[in-house]
Order: C-alpha cells, then structure tokens, then sequence
C-alpha cells in the first residue's frame, strides 16, 4: 500500500518521436517523499493499459494522480474510470486539467478534484489534510465540484516558488530507463534524457500554453542545474535533453551554465530549444565547448506578417541569422514550423515552405495549429472546433489532423508539409545544383499547391 500513486496515461505508439520521462511527476514524488510519504509512479508509456490499471490495483493507493494533456485526455479518463473508488481521492493535474479544470469536474465525474498548475505544495498538503481527518476541498490551488449546487469550486490560488533551486530533483530512480534507452537505440541509434532548468516562460506565442508554471520565468542556479547533471551521468546516457521552453534565456545564465560544466570537465552532450534572437556568436561558440549537440528553434512560420498573428516576436531575418550563426559554431540545427494558420494565404504558406527548406537544417519538423485551451489561439477557435478530442491519426505518414474547421483541407496541408520536406532534402544534398534539379520540382508543387481547395 502506498499515500500516493502518480499515473502518467501516455500509452506507446508512433506519433511522438522522442519520449522522454514525465519530470513533473517525478518533482512531486520526491518532493512528497521528503515528508515521510510513500509514493510510487507508473510511467504508461511502455505499458499496455491492462497491465497499468492492475499494477495500480496492487499497490492499493490512498490518493491517485494522473496527469493530463491534450493529447492523454482520452486515457485519462479511461484510467479513472476503472480505478475509480479504489483510493480515498483521485486527482488530475497537469496542462490540460489546470487550463480547464470543468472539463475533468463535469464531464469526467470520476475526478474528485483538479490540481492548479504546479502541484508539489498542493499535493503534500492534500496528503496532509486526510491524516489529520480534514477535507482536502480546503487546500489552496484546487478545484472541485460542489455537491449540493452542482458549481465548480476554485480554492485560493498559490504563488509559485521563487526559489526553485530548493525543490529536489526528480525521483529518477522511479523511472524504467532500460525501456527508454531501448526505444531511443531503436530509433534514434543512441540514448537520451531529460532534465528541467526552470519553469516559466516570459514570452506569450498565440500557440503555446503554458497552465502549469505560468509567465513568470524562474531559472535553477548553474550549479544547482549541473548538480543535477552529475546525477543524471550514473544512468549512462548518451545525451542529455533540456527540455525547458527556452534555453538560454539570457546571454548570462547561458555563459554561467556552460562555464560550470566546463569547470567540472563533464562529458555529457545535450541538446536544447531556444528563441533566435537570443542567439550570437558568444554564446553559440560557448554552447559547443561545453558539450552542446543541437539546438533546436520554434521559428513557427516563414513570413513576417503572420509571425506578427502569432505573436512570436520574431523576424525571418532573426531566424535565418541563428541558423547560421550555431552552424558556424559546429552545432546541429533543427526548427519547427507551424503551416495553416488562422489569417494565412497560399502565398504566406509558401512563404513558409520556402524559407523552412532554405535554411541547412539537421532536423525539421511541421505541425498544423493545435488550438490548445487556455491559448489565444484557442480563444479564437473556439468556436470552429470540430471534435472535443484528440486522437493520433493511423496509417498516415504525417500524423497530424486539424482539430478545428479550418478554411484550408487537411491534404492541403498534408501536401504542403511532404513538399517541404522533399525540397529540404533536395536543397540539402543537390547544393548547388538545385537550380536544376530542384527548382523544377518546387515550381510544379507550388502550383499545385495553388490549386488545392
């Protein structure tokens, strides 16, 4: 029997290339287990659904946690649904029932109440208040769903921790990383893991939902970051993944970070995501002598005019410098792009194909809008959605699906995406040639992307 069971429903497929362990459950098991709590985690991800519910049955919990996100909310109710009355309480957390908390109250009903953003302090206090016989329902950062009225209840909001260097690290220990390392060798042909260095993101995309830790960016010490990487090395991966929104934020904490790990002549490539117009010289060459791999940037879209819809806060121009720059510093590149969104036009898609299949990427990915709740892109497409669920399109190359009625078909997009692909790698390996041998190609396509609906 354990207080606390926390349930990560991501059940294996082929839609994410890179999976990685959920930390967030991981800052809460240990977090929890440095009041005397016993906590277990189960990780789906290498699971069958079967086999996590009767593991969940056997370790006989007092209060379950099951994250939840846009792409989980499906297996997180069906998880419920068969554990429910199981433990004293079931809880859900995460993006998804933090930046719409009715949904896992009114039509989830197995739910007895949603955690609001960042869950450590929440979840101890929960714990706490069934030891000494009180109602959980008074805990601060909750929502739950009155029993009398029917009306949805949110408790005081919390503050978020300033210092996050005083949280302990994930409980890694919880985590099955053979099964990790043996899907990133089979897909990848190497080994790689996650880590957080802050929480927050001070930027506002249109896209990006951020329910959790919110606007206001807290970063970890260099030291603290690096203390943790030293026990990241006794698994024996290969890479290491920075998964924060932005890494660096700052010429600062980017120069401080690497200068610690080159202190410590740790031999650990990693990888993270950062904005273009952090990016110089500096900072790029710095990044490479402390072990930076790849990095990898959300430029979004390849023309100004919707870059500005999307309130990225960036140029082509911006972009196309970062590129270069972390090239010339002997760093892989790799971007994302986003293609069919709200207010664009064959000619700004185009645009986008263009410019992504310009740049000498090492990786490059597309995506179509994901109105994601508590977005702003959400907000203007509300009212378009054409499903309330996500579900991983089958036997598609491009394993995407529009979740809205957009004005452009999704094989419009569908093609668009496969055409920047193929010009991409044309353009890489025709170099100089691909007057001849590609312009052939991405004339005919955009013509007939034109024509397409």
């Amino acid at each position: 029997m354990v207080d606390l069971l926390l349930i990560y429903p991501y059940f294996n497929d082929d839609f994410a290339i890179f999976k990685f362990p959920p930390l967030g459950i991981g800052y809460i098991a240990s977090y929890v287990r440095n009041f005397g709590y016993s906590v277990a985690i189960i990780d789906c991800t290498f699971m069958r659904e079967e086999e996590a519910v009767a593991k969940a049955k056997n370790l006989k919990p007092r209060v379950i946690g099951i994250y939840s996100m846009l792409t989980m909310k499906a297996s997180s109710l069906r998880i419920a649904k068969q554990l429910k009355g199981l433990p004293d309480l079931i809880i859900a957390g995460g993006p998804l029932p933090t930046a719409s908390p009715d949904t896992f109250l009114d039509d989830f009903e197995e739910f007895d109440l949603v955690v609001i953003g960042e869950g450590e302090e929440a979840v101890l206090d929960i714990l706490k208040s069934l030891d000494k016989g009180e109602s959980p329902l008074k805990v601060d950062g909750i929502c739950y769903k009155d029993e009398k009225n029917g009306d949805i209840i949110k408790t005081s909001s919390r503050t978020p921790r300033k210092d996050i260097n005083t949280y302990p690290i994930p409980a890694r220990e919880l985590f099955d990383h053979d099964a990790y390392k043996d899907y990133f060798r089979k897909h990848h042909g190497y080994t790689i893991t996650s880590m957080i260095t802050s929480r927050g993101c001070p930027f506002n995309c249109d896209f990006c939902s951020r329910p959790v830790f919110g606007t206001s960016f807290r970063s970890r010490s260099p030291t603290n970051i690096v203390d943790e990487i030293e026990t990241i090395l006794l698994y024996a991966y290969d890479r290491l993944w920075l998964a924060d929104d932005i890494f660096p934020i700052s010429k600062k904490l980017g120069i401080s970070f690497c200068d610690e790990i080159i202190k410590r002549d740790m031999d650990m490539p990693w990888e993270c995501l950062c904005r273009a117009d952090i990016m110089n010289k500096e900072i790029a060459l710095k990044m490479k002598n402390a072990g930076c791999y790849r990095v990898f940037f959300g430029l979004e879209s390849g023309n100004n005019s919707i870059l500005k819809v999307m309130n990225k806060r960036l140029t082509i121009e911006q972009a196309r410098r970062a590129i270069k720059v972390v090239k010339s510093a002997g760093i892989k590149t790799g971007a994302f792009f986003i293609l069919g969104y709200p207010g664009e036009s064959n000619k700004t898609m185009l645009d986008t194909i263009r410019f992504a299949s310009s740049l000498p990427l090492d990786y490059l990915s597309f995506t179509v809008p994901y109105p994601i709740p508590g977005t702003g892109l959400y907000e203007k497409l509300k009212d378009k959605l054409a499903v309330d669920d996500w579900k991983k399109p089958t036997r598609d190359p491009i394993k995407h699906a529009l979740l809205y009625k957009s004005e452009f078909p999704m094989y419009k997009l569908k093609f668009g995406i496969m055409k920047a692909h193929v010009q991409q790698y044309v353009r890489r390996y025709s170099g100089s040639a691909y007057p001849i041998v590609g312009k052939p190609f991405e004339l005919l396509t955009d013509y007939i992307f034109k024509l397409m609906g």
